[in-house]
């Protein structure tokens, strides 16, 4: 047998590293001739740093981080490529218990998010007219699903996100440590975090990502595009390795393994129930409420989701837009595109799958996205930077 080809890969302690956890326990980057060294990770910046300079092989990365790589923005241009996801959907607006009764959501009358978002505005409004504080809400950072979660949702109530509220970047585990400190009046994040809120009995959901976003690229894999064109058979061994992680981890019968394996200190070290909670999609949104399920908030390697669409990228792009995160080109459009890789999916795969992923990306209101006209769809919106 040949000797296996040593792979340091980045993690951020998150229920949707599921399938790179899974991958090095179960053995399937050794079935694929790969040593794996997973390396727990505190700050997106720091992965994406390490993995620019080549201290990781490949990364945990959030999807728009991988975009914002490759258009040189907020950081030196380091092309990367996303050949498989690793996760769709999985955050979760979060809020302090004060204003949690503030908006009235304990009565159930704020279940959807226009009538929340429109509630906010109204405590916002307030707030500014007795001339306190703006709220404080968190996001892991600037280039994340997370951030434009907040921001659309803030927006379809009336709340411009760069006037009306201090939105701060925090690492995931910093959270709900700011939160009951009183720094926070809320924030969107991934799992478990937003669960560690409420069973602390500090923070309540609001609502999951997937009330916003129906289907929101999350988390990716993302290697440099250079060591992908020298050595294209890394980068196969990996998807092939990622996706049967992925599989495994949907599984329901292999749940509760999956739990305890994540649980785990050195990985997101999180009790194995929440954890298992957050892989059943059957979070709780408030301290003692029953489980409220939804098959959405976590998807994993169900629905064709492990494979990367260039559409992906382009939502990514014009949400860039629409927040003044960079200026519109027809080439930038297509250097976003490109990051999401099917091709290198589908060859390592032996072909396109029969089940793809979606290249919508449904929102609770607003327009619908149009690859095609980016502009358009921008358009569509009261508040938001135009192009």
């Amino acid at each position: 047998m040949s000797e296996r080809r040593s792979v340091a890969i980045g993690f951020i302690p998150l229920v949707d590293a599921a399938a790179l956890l899974v991958a090095a326990d179960k053995g399937f980057f050794a079935a694929e001739g790969l040593d794996v060294r997973l390396v727990r990770e505190v700050s997106w910046a720091n992965m994406r740093d390490k993995l620019a300079v080549g201290l990781f092989d490949a990364a945990h990365l959030l999807a728009p981080m991988a975009v914002a790589a490759n258009l040189g923005l907020a950081q030196v241009k380091v092309p990367l490529v996303a050949p498989v996801n690793l996760a769709t959907n999985g955050n979760a607006i979060a809020v302090s218990i004060a204003l949690y009764e503030a908006l009235g959501a304990f009565d159930g009358a704020l279940a959807h998010p226009s009538a929340s978002a429109r509630a906010l505005a109204q405590v916002a409004q307030a707030r500014k007219a007795k001339g306190l504080e703006p709220l404080t809400l968190g996001m892991t950072f600037p280039f994340s699903t997370h951030n434009y979660q907040l921001r659309y949702w803030l927006a379809e109530g009336g709340v411009d996100p760069d006037e009306d509220v201090r939105i701060v970047a925090l690492p995931p585990s910093y959270m709900v440590e700011n939160l009951a400190r009183g720094r926070l009046d809320g924030f969107c994040v991934g799992a478990p975090w937003s669960s560690m809120a409420v069973e602390a009995g500090i923070g309540a959901i609001l609502h999951f990502g997937c009330e916003i976003f129906a289907r929101a690229p999350e988390k990716v894999l993302a290697l440099r595009e250079s060591a992908v064109a020298e050595d294209p058979g890394l980068a196969a061994a990996l998807i092939r390795a990622v996706v049967r992680g992925a599989a495994y981890a949907e599984d329901a019968g292999n749940r509760g393994e999956v739990a305890e394996l994540l649980a785990r200190p050195e990985h997101v070290g999180v009790d194995a129930e929440i954890v298992r909670r957050v892989l059943d999609g059957r979070l709780r949104r408030s301290a003692g409420a029953e489980a409220s399920p939804d098959h959405r908030y976590l998807i994993l390697g169900k629905d064709g989701a492990t494979r990367p669409e260039p559409a992906q990228a382009a939502w990514i792009y014009a949400q860039m837009l629409r927040w003044g995160q960079t200026r519109f080109s027809s080439a930038a459009l297509q250097t976003a595109r490109g990051v999401m890789r099917p091709d290198l999916y589908d060859a390592a795969m032996g072909g396109k799958p029969d089940a793809v992923s979606p290249a919508a990306i449904p929102a609770f209101a607003g327009p619908d996205f149009r690859d095609e006209d980016i502009g358009a769809y921008l358009a569509g919106f009261a508040i938001g930077r135009k192009f």
